[in-house]
């Protein structure tokens, strides 16, 4: 299958009308590229807050309330391409303030498949950012797709750098993890690059990374925005020697497109040089607090 993965610019909206035909070109344009899968970034959607006005849209609770607001809206707009174009969408991410999780907001990204069919997967773990200053909370738990494509799961931004969250997902029997990003800085981004990277090496599979570009200086919570969309994979059998199988320029914005076989999982963690996959468990007994020797005078 082909797989589009969006390096995602913010963009000032004065109305929905302008919002629609953002991401109804977006989607038509992956999906007349033959992509079946289109991934979008973490905080994507909250080019919302514009219809709210500027004063909304600059402060960090009033960004999200106005993002959660137009949620529903997003969510049915965007199950409508999915259906159109027959194609499976991970949504632009953002608050989302769930009754049955507290009084805060969590931070959420919805699947959309080609048959209506609507579920989500929220963060599992936030950054000090979102912890401090936004007051964010964890979400549901992890969650594993099955879908007409694969095996799915979801790891944003940060929790995509937790060894553990991944491990449990393809222990599940995920093929393929989305990671979805949102990072003002290099830093951020080489953070969630090479943790995207190092998940695909451990668990031998596919990583797709989709990042927000580009600034959007109106709105306080996703100002300044750095990142490149790729796929990566195990540099093994079955994959590029770098493990790089797409990657887009830095901070060009614009979709990234993988030809991927999931069979490839199959074969790489069966026959691979190494077969990390199934040796993850060697590690175990190894991992316990050392022996403390004292090699100094």
């Amino acid at each position: 299958m082909k797989i589009a993965t969006a390096a995602y610019p913010l963009d000032w909206h004065d109305n929905w009308a302008s919002y629609e035909d953002k991401l109804t070109r977006w989607v038509a344009e992956a999906a007349g590229q033959g992509a079946a899968l289109l991934v979008f970034p973490e905080y994507g959607a909250m080019e919302l807050a514009s219809l709210a006005g500027a004063e909304a849209a600059a402060g960090l609770e009033t960004s999200g309330r106005a993002v959660y607001d137009r949620w529903p809206e997003a969510d049915a707009l965007l199950s409508r391409l999915a259906v159109a174009h027959g194609v499976h969408v991970l949504g632009p991410g953002g608050p989302v303030w769930d009754a049955a999780l507290g009084d805060r907001p969590v931070n959420r990204s919805s699947l959309f498949t080609p048959d209506g069919t609507i579920a989500h997967q929220d963060k599992q773990i936030m950054t000090r950012y979102e912890r401090e200053e936004w007051d964010m909370h964890p979400g549901g738990p992890l969650k594993l797709f099955d879908t007409a494509l694969g095996r799915i799961g979801v790891l944003i931004c940060y929790d995509c750098e937790f060894p553990l969250l991944a491990r449990a997902l393809t222990e599940a029997g995920a093929e393929l993890l989305l990671v979805p990003s949102n990072t003002e800085a290099m830093t951020g981004y080489s953070r969630v690059r090479i943790g995207a990277m190092a998940r695909a090496l451990e668990n031998q599979c596919v990583v797709v990374h989709s990042p927000t570009v580009g600034d959007a200086l109106w709105c306080e919570a996703v100002d300044r925005n750095v990142g490149a969309a790729a796929v990566y994979g195990p540099p093994d059998i079955g994959f590029p020697d770098t493990g790089v199988l797409a990657q887009g320029e830095l901070n060009r914005p614009g979709w990234v497109y993988a030809d991927v076989d999931l069979s490839a999982v199959a074969q790489v963690r069966a026959e691979g040089g190494v077969v990390i996959f199934s040796d993850w468990p060697r590690q175990e007994p190894r991992s316990k607090i050392p022996e403390l020797h004292v090699l100094r005078a």
